[in-house]
């Protein structure tokens, strides 16, 4: 028995309960429709929802940027400051919102890990769908909020569990 013969044993583990995860290479754009190791795919699975990955305006106007700012600022805004483009597109988005500001994130998952520690703490309660995205269940871990977890889509199921913890802080 090898010294990592264990990490063997767990992938064989994942293989035979149907959980061991094969990432496919996408060879094309991200539309309806992508070529996937060769053969043409329906894209069943993806966050594209609009056309926007392949939108020949959007991708000009990537180029434009790349041009003029290169393809990053090199770090966080904490650490090299905030672009001009960055801040002109949180303009814009609060112009649309008719909001005082906006803040724009990277993705749904870093939104969730940096918003709901700063919403949440010790003392509060975050009422939380067993089904919830992934990104939604680890933004409440990183919390010191007690998390109550409630059935799908079960509202009376969640009035019962708010009817138990009135006197506490809840979100």
């Amino acid at each position: 028995m090898g010294k990592y013969q264990f990490i063997e044993q767990a992938l064989q583990d994942l293989r035979e309960q149907g959980l061991y995860n094969i990432i496919r290479t996408i060879e094309s754009s991200i539309g309806a429709w992508v070529v996937v190791e060769g053969k043409r795919a329906l894209n069943m699975c993806s966050n594209n929802y609009l056309g926007f990955a392949d939108d020949e305006r959007l991708c000009t106007a990537a180029k434009d940027a790349i041009d003029k700012y290169g393809v990053g600022p090199g770090a966080v805004r904490s650490i090299a400051g905030t672009m001009s483009l960055h801040s002109e597109l949180e303009e814009r988005l609060a112009e649309f919102k008719r909001t005082e500001a906006a803040l724009s994130v990277q993705s749904g998952l870093n939104t969730n890990l940096a918003t709901i520690p700063l919403l949440m703490g010790k003392g509060d309660v975050i009422f939380t769908d067993e089904l919830n995205h992934a990104s939604i269940i680890d933004g409440c871990r990183l919390t010191k909020a007690k998390r109550v977890i409630f059935p799908h889509c079960d509202v009376a199921a969640l009035q019962r569990l708010l009817e138990r913890t009135r006197r506490s802080r809840r979100r």
